[in-house]
């Protein structure tokens, strides 16, 4: 791994867009800006990085991004990334950036490919959580998990009447991927009578 000094970091959004994706790409940029460190955005993900789509930010970019959902910097999967030779082109574009480290903002599948970027090259990454599936490892809520719930109870609370004034069953269903973080917290919060999910499947026979 290189010891130089590092003078620019690039920062990415990767995967599922999140709420406070672009609060926390203004938050590495205000502390890089302190201590003198250039940022470099990545447009795109991964697919971004294999292009070498660069934008340099500066505190002017950061104008008023509190307010807006997903990402300003736009995010996606590549599945073309997974290839050794696509990563290996993603450094080329690093390495003519002048980029000295990368900050993922994503899930578990960006990490993954961040991860295989610094196996790989020994470039340095760093992972922030961003994921409204809260399954990332170690993690007590990701970025976007709260909003997520928050979302989804404002939801269930409005049926409810519908519910309550025809006698009848709702299922809600919700987002989560394999994980059933949102499923239980809506379900806690929401008074379900039961909670379906995937760590425990139940068939809706049952």
């Amino acid at each position: 791994m290189s010891k130089k000094p590092i003078k620019n970091i690039a920062v990415m959004t990767s995967g599922g867009d999140a709420p406070g994706m672009n609060a926390a790409i203004r938050a590495v940029l205000r502390v890089s800006h302190h201590h003198d460190v250039r940022v470099t955005g990545v447009i795109g993900g991964y697919a971004g990085l294999m292009n070498g789509q660069f934008l340099d930010l500066d505190m002017n970019a950061m104008a008023n991004i509190l307010k807006f959902g997903g990402t300003i910097l736009k995010t996606g999967r590549s599945r073309e990334y997974l290839e050794l030779g696509a990563r290996k082109q993603a450094f080329t574009h690093i390495e003519k950036a002048g980029i000295d480290a990368l900050i993922c903002i994503g899930g578990d599948g960006s990490f993954r490919g961040a991860h295989a970027l610094f196996e790989e090259t020994g470039i340095q990454c760093v992972g922030v959580p961003a994921t409204i599936d809260n399954d990332i490892y170690g993690s007590d809520y990701t970025i976007g998990f709260d909003t997520a719930v928050n979302i989804a109870l404002d939801a269930i609370d409005r049926i409810r009447d519908t519910a309550s004034s025809h006698d009848r069953l709702f299922i809600v269903e919700v987002m989560g991927h394999n994980s059933g973080f949102i499923a239980l917290d809506v379900g806690v919060a929401g008074g379900a009578e039961e909670i379906f999910f995937p760590e425990n499947p139940v068939a809706i026979e049952d």
